[in-house]
């Protein structure tokens, strides 16, 4: 089945006080190019991560996001009181010797002090808590990998619309392929009759008419494109990965469209082959997205 390359995926999870989210969202591009923004305590897991999402989601464009929400209570950054405390003995103590004035807002003054509000301590993941964010990973590949799934359904409909109705204007083109030989037939005739004193050999024209109708025969480009229908559907149905395989049989069928258009000498059928491209030109767009 086709999966789309479209797709958007994410995952929260709770670690003792923290909220871990993993955001990804995909659109279509010919290889896997991957942008990460990944909170800096679990950026050492960052090429594990990486390799996650290039086996899970193949290629397309991809970007992902990681980052870390924690209790503004928790979170807090601590002041240090014993600093606090050292800073306004030793002002109280310049201010008494030099005669200097006390602060009049004391709060603003420590505060604002080198180290009051510096966190000290330093993250460590451990490997309880990067299994938890492992599996908030897989949780948003796998949303997105549905989510492909379901747009590649819709794909897979519109490509089989278009197929069907590509054989169906192919079909449409035998009556005037047989008719079209008369025509010519008749044409030259014609106008050999309207020379006059003109005599012609009749085995000789039979000869240029054959020579003439086989150079403008479709038969062979009728039963290739109709091979590259059948083979567009099977591929269709084969595991997803198939894109840029349905890109290059689309291809193909234009090289048939387009021959038999230039062979066609009628309006009728070069009518219908406009169509063809019409609806092949819409496979193409939409073959794009296709894993």
């Amino acid at each position: 089945m086709i999966q789309s390359m479209t797709g958007y995926g994410k995952a929260v999870v709770t670690y003792k006080e923290k909220k871990i989210n993993v955001e990804i969202k995909s659109l279509n591009s010919k290889q896997l190019d991957l942008n990460t923004r990944i909170a800096p305590l679990y950026r050492e897991k960052e090429m594990e991560i990486r390799q996650m999402v290039a086996e899970a989601l193949i290629r397309g464009k991809v970007d992902m996001s990681v980052w870390i929400e924690k209790d503004t209570a928790v979170d807090a950054t601590p002041i240090n009181a014993a600093l606090v405390e050292n800073y306004y003995q030793q002002i109280k103590a310049i201010s008494d010797k030099t005669g200097i004035p006390m602060p009049e807002d004391w709060f603003y003054t420590l505060l604002r002090l080198p180290d009051v509000l510096t966190k000290t301590e330093t993250e460590v993941l451990d490997e309880e808590e990067w299994l938890v964010v492992r599996e908030a990973v897989k949780e948003a590949l796998k949303n997105l990998v549905d989510f492909r799934t379901q747009e590649g359904a819709a794909l897979q409909k519109k490509f089989t619309e278009k197929i069907d109705n590509i054989a169906c204007l192919l079909a449409e083109i035998e009556p005037f392929e047989k008719s079209r030989v008369e025509k010519i037939k008749a044409r030259i005739i014609d106008g050999l009759q309207q020379i006059p004193g003109v005599d012609y050999d009749k085995n000789r024209l039979e000869q240029e008419l054959i020579y003439y109708i086989e150079k403008l025969d479709i038969s062979e480009e009728k039963q290739r494109l109709a091979n590259h229908l059948k083979y567009f559907r099977d591929t269709m149905d084969e595991a997803a990965g198939q894109g840029k395989k349905l890109g290059f049989i689309a291809q193909e069928m234009g090289r048939e469209i387009n021959t038999t258009g230039s062979k066609s000498n009628q309006a009728e059928m070069q009518n219908i082959v406009v169509k063809m491209k019409d609806e092949l030109e819409q496979i193409k767009e939409q073959v794009l997205n296709a894993l």
